[in-house]
């Protein structure tokens, strides 16, 4: 089986900063994209970013400028740092990777639990 484990959310005030971490685990042939999504309550998970296994990166317009997504490809791990939280910020943020294991044709996506993102003086 794989699983994907998310760590760092938390609590922090408006203008910190927070670093969310994501490493899949399990029977991993390859990991092409990874990414971060999040889900405010009452309204739909969204992209916030991604980056594909050569680095490529892209982001929500609503965070660039304020957060880096980073893999480590050895460690199967994917990072999302976010500077300057704002409220709306607040939200479950997810981890998600396109991968395939040894018995798989294609490639399949899989998501992490959620970790908490709460932003608030």
């Amino acid at each position: 089986q794989v699983q994907l484990v998310e760590s760092g959310g938390g609590l922090v005030q408006p203008g910190g900063s927070l670093r969310l971490v994501c490493t899949a685990s399990g029977s991993i042939f390859s990991i092409n994209a990874m990414g971060w999504y999040r889900q405010a309550p009452g309204k739909p998970r969204e992209l916030v970013a991604a980056v594909t296994s050569d680095r490529s990166t892209n982001y929500a317009d609503s965070v660039k400028g304020r957060f880096t997504i980073s893999r480590d490809n050895a460690k199967n791990t994917v990072y999302l740092e976010m500077n300057s939280l704002k409220p709306e910020d607040t939200a479950v943020y997810y981890c998600n990777a396109d991968l395939k294991t040894a018995a798989w044709s294609k490639s399949r996506f899989r998501w992490g639990q959620g970790t908490q993102v709460t932003v608030s003086s």
